[in-house]
């Protein structure tokens, strides 16, 4: 079993930061991708942003420029630097991984964490 915890969520005006974390813990052999979901009031879950264990990140196009993933695979911690803000960025988000249980061949299993709110206001 794999918990993920998050931090950092929080209200900010337009144009503000903030600085999402999330720490997996657990039994597993490794984790492959880990990333950030947000799911706002009435909209589909949307995959935010996403990193390789190699560090290769992906992003959707309305978040490009404006935020930063970043990873530590040593301490299993990967954290979204949420620049420049809009209200439309308001959503709870949720870290999510994709893990290898005992080796490389018990592979994947998906975990999100309970997630955490982030408001801007206008």
């Amino acid at each position: 079993q794999v918990q993920l915890v998050e931090s950092g969520g929080g209200l900010v005006q337009a144009g503000g930061s903030l600085r999402l974390s999330c720490a997996a813990s657990g039994r597993f052999f490794s984790i492959n991708d880990m990333g950030w979901y947000r799911q706002a009031p009435g909209m589909q879950r949307e995959l935010v942003a996403s990193i390789t264990s190699g560090g290769t990140t992906h992003y959707i196009d309305s978040v490009k420029g404006r935020f930063t993933l970043s990873r530590d695979n040593a301490k299993n911690t990967v954290s979204l630097q949420m620049n420049s803000l809009k209200p439309e960025d308001t959503a709870v988000y949720l870290c999510s991984a994709d893990v290898c249980g005992s080796s490389y061949y018990d592979c994947p299993y998906y975990y999100y964490g309970q997630g955490t709110q982030v408001t801007v206001s206008s």
